[in-house]
């Protein structure tokens, strides 16, 4: 770090454990710096929007587990590079091979200056290791690249975004577990599917140290994502008794502060793993009772003890979403409602209701009275509807453009929130002839989310938009994930 010791860091850390401070110095970079903060003889930590940890083997030099997003890439270099200075007895120390935890792109665009430094100097770039499924995501993401920017623009509000199609492929790779002896330490992977299908966490036992990727990200867990592929809430749960079981002293995390001390990384594991099978108990044996996903969904109880807990905050995730992909995995994509499974186009439907209605005006003035009581759900399904049946009319526009702003401003999860701003901004434009990079933009909290300016954690700051650290516009880190 630049300006902090790492007292001071530790003192934060220990606020955000209490409850009395939130993530977003942390997020932001302000923790970040040329050197990393060293927790512990043998390791090193970048605190930034995506965590890196590195290790010192003594004799067969360093281990990087993740190796962060593009923005941070010459930064981690040079601090990465001072931690494994020579010295008047020892020469310098390289860095022997860098862990994904996973293929998120937020985890694996840092080692780029790694492999450029070795190759200048004549030595081994690193080995790369992940688990076999990493490569996989990788050919996936570059064969859906063009899907990938628009979901990703449209949840985080970075209409420049584009989603990148060259990556640093995997040199060994494993399917259960896989030890690897470096040094002085030992480094056992294991494989798990959470958050990814492709995860692995990382348990140093000389050191007490657990590396968990994003499988902990000081949030309720990322099982749910709207937009994207399949996760596995309960694989999830089973990997976090997992680790609580490994007995570590320091856990070091994908997003957020490190969490340290025992009893600590117990409570937050076990926690953790708790809220996930509360989620999968109950929409399970709602299933087996032959509820439509809408009463699964309506009927599943979210534990709000578990919430409250200051690493377990909706504030990127949230339980419905995971409710929802719990149906996904275990029963399909039929929601049990007859008429959904060969639908007519929704423009058609829409145009037969607001016809019925007496004109899609009238949907969208039922919306608004709606909005105006509260029932924010139920006046997206109007105002939805009559922007279908009548896409260019600006009244109806207006009223939609309202509904999704109110939604956008009640949701405490960066999901929620992208979709709504997003549709909020689609409407916005219809009104006043704009685009919805400009409605986007309008706004400070705007223009700070449309350059990259994400977080996954809670945070808070005058524009209530959530935000995290700032980026070149269309690098956003969130975003790559």
């Amino acid at each position: 770090m630049t300006q902090h010791s790492l007292d001071d860091y530790l003192a934060y850390v220990d606020r955000v454990w209490q409850g009395q401070d939130t993530l977003l110095a942390h997020l932001s970079g302000a923790y970040t710096g040329d050197t990393l903060v060293r927790i512990g003889e043998r390791t090193g930590f970048l605190p930034a929007f995506a965590n890196v940890a590195v290790f010192d083997t003594g004799s067969d030099g360093l281990v990087l587990v993740d190796s962060g997003d593009i923005r941070t890439a010459g930064r981690l270099h040079t601090a990465v590079t001072a931690f494994g200075a020579a010295t008047d007895s020892t020469p310098r120390k390289e860095v022997r091979s860098i862990v994904y935890t996973h293929g998120h792109v937020d985890h694996v665009f840092g080692v780029g200056p790694f492999d450029e430094d070795a190759r200048a100097r004549g030595v081994a770039v690193p080995e790369v290791v992940a688990h076999e499924a990493v490569a996989a995501r990788f050919d996936r993401y570059t064969e859906t690249a063009g899907y990938n920017s628009w979901i990703n623009r449209r949840q985080f509000g970075v209409p420049a975004l584009n989603w990148p199609t060259r990556y640093r492929y995997p040199d060994t790779t494993y399917r259960d577990r896989l030890t690897l002896r470096y040094g002085d330490l030992t480094f056992e992977l294991f494989h798990a599917r959470g958050e990814t299908d492709d995860a692995t966490y990382v348990w140093i036992p000389e050191l007490k140290t657990l590396c968990t990727g994003d499988l902990f990200i000081w949030n309720s867990p990322n099982a749910g994502n709207p937009q994207k592929v399949q996760r596995y809430p309960e694989d999830w749960a089973r990997a976090l008794r997992a680790m609580a079981e490994l007995g570590a002293e320091v856990l070091l995390p994908g997003h957020g502060v490190p969490i340290v001390g025992a009893p600590r990384v117990a409570q937050a594991l076990g926690d953790s793993a708790e809220l996930l099978e509360s989620l999968c108990t109950q929409t399970r044996e709602l299933m087996n009772a032959g509820l439509r996903l809408d009463e699964v969904l309506h009927g599943v109880k979210v534990p709000a003890e578990l919430l409250a807990k200051p690493y377990l905050h909706p504030a990127y995730d949230e339980p419905e979403f995971v409710v929802r992909n719990l149906w996904r995995l275990w029963g399909g994509w039929y929601d049990q409602n007859p008429a959904h499974l060969k639908p007519a186009p929704e423009a058609e439907l829409a145009a037969e209701l607001a016809e019925a209605a007496g004109g899609a005006v009238v949907l969208a003035r039922r919306a608004a009275d709606l909005l105006g009581r509260g029932e924010l759900r139920l006046a997206a399904h109007l105002a939805e509807t009559a922007a279908l049946a009548a896409p260019k009319d600006r009244e109806v526009a207006r009223v939609r453009a309202e509904v999704y702003a109110k939604r956008a401003a009640a949701e405490s999860s960066t999901m929620a929130q992208g979709v709504f701003r997003w549709a909020a901004a689609e409407s916005a434009a219809v009104v006043e002839g704009s685009d919805v990079t400009t409605e986007l933009t309008r706004s400070e909290g705007g223009r700070r989310r449309a350059a990259g300016g994400i977080s996954v954690g809670v945070v808070a700051d005058e524009d209530g938009c959530a935000c995290g650290s700032a980026a070149e516009s269309g690098t956003a880190p969130e975003a790559l994930r």
